[in-house]
């Protein structure tokens, strides 16, 4: 399968503990990944893109993600709106948007988990939609968008009164979008993940991308390779943890028993993940986005952890990889995960079998 440029992977790796140390943005991460080609690889090709295979797609993330986890997080959140926008039916703003967002003259974003995981015990849907005269009309909060104060369009959605949703591209210079100071995070703080606040915001209808429709998340507008990416992050920081064992064994033989397995692990894991992606392309049958997410979670705990331990008190050095690994692994127990997830991974740090 072909591999991304060294180069750039280079570049990405030297550059990560930079985005570590505050709430720096990737801005000349992303000019490399423009670049590279990198930008198209979820826009057709009739945009300017080069729209890959999802197994090509997910094992650059995997590569990535090894390199730096902010930045290709924040990929996959771009990729997700850029996903979107292609998969919808408004053809004009497609051959509008899609070009510019492929050269990195735009940056696009996206704020569904209220569609989905986030805040869907709520009475009152987080984001309410009043369709009007020439648009709509939005009022509510968008609680995790990545990268929302350097957007320039946010890929989000709301609810009708009818329970009808709809998903939009809003621009966030509309009169309304108001967005808020990055959240401090334990990890990622470079991604600037903020929420955005809709206050009577005016949409026009031609930044619409899909709805009024009942259920729109099951719609599949757009939405790519979905579950699956998240975890091929965790498979990618994984892999780098594992690099820096290997660096650590090279220097000492009683962590040879501690590498080999977890790189069989990561290995089969990876296969899965590319599997899985393959079947969801021709509807295949495959192991579950669920199970592939929960092994990927545990395998990220596990081995940044013992990338820990190995290190000594090295490790626990603010701005050792080590640390910083620990607490990106972290990530992956909150962020998009689903409830047999989050209760399969409590389980397991309960020390409760899931045998018998």
């Amino acid at each position: 399968m072909e591999s991304l440029g060294a180069d750039l992977l280079r570049e990405l790796r030297d550059r990560s503990g930079e985005l570590d140390a505050g709430l720096n943005w990737p801005r000349e991460q992303f000019a490399a990944l423009a670049r590279e080609g990198v930008l198209g690889r979820v826009i057709p090709e009739a945009f300017g893109g080069t729209d890959v295979s999802q197994q090509r797609l997910l094992e650059g993330y995997v590569e990535l993600a090894a390199a730096c986890l902010t930045t290709t997080f924040i990929l996959t959140q771009r990729n997700g709106a850029c996903q979107r926008i292609a998969g919808s039916a408004n053809d004009s703003l497609k051959s509008d948007l899609l070009p510019r967002l492929t050269r990195g003259e735009l940056f696009a974003t996206v704020g569904i988990s209220h569609l989905t995981t986030s805040r869907q015990h709520w009475r009152v849907p987080a984001v309410q939609v009043e369709e009007v005269v020439g648009g709509f009309r939005f009022q509510g909060e968008v609680p995790w968008v990545t990268g929302a104060p350097q957007a320039d369009l946010i890929v989000t959605g709301g609810t009708l009164a009818d329970g009808r949703q709809v998903l939009a591209a809003i621009p966030t210079d509309v009169a309304g979008v108001q967005v808020g100071p990055p959240a401090k995070l334990l990890a990622l703080g470079g991604s600037q993940t903020s929420s955005v606040r809709l206050e009577q915001a005016w949409i026009e209808s031609r930044w619409l991308l899909a709805g009024p429709v009942e259920q729109l998340m099951k719609q599949g507008v757009g939405g790519g390779t979905g579950a699956l990416a998240t975890s091929a992050l965790a498979v990618g920081l994984s892999l780098a943890a594992i690099e820096h064992l290997r660096d650590e064994g090279s220097r000492r033989p009683d962590l040879v028993e501690i590498i080999a397995p977890l790189e069989t692990e990561c290995a089969e894991l990876r296969s899965d993940l590319l599997s899985a992606a393959e079947a969801s392309a021709t509807n295949a049958p495959s192991l579950s986005p669920e199970s592939i997410r929960g092994r990927a979670n545990s395998l990220a705990l596990r081995s940044t952890q013992a990338l820990l331990a190995a290190s000594k008190g090295a490790g626990f050095v603010n701005g050792h990889f080590a640390e910083r690994a620990v607490r990106e692994a972290m990530f992956f127990l909150v962020w998009s995960c689903p409830q047999p997830v989050v209760a399969a991974a409590l389980r397991e740090l309960a020390g409760i079998s899931t045998c018998g």
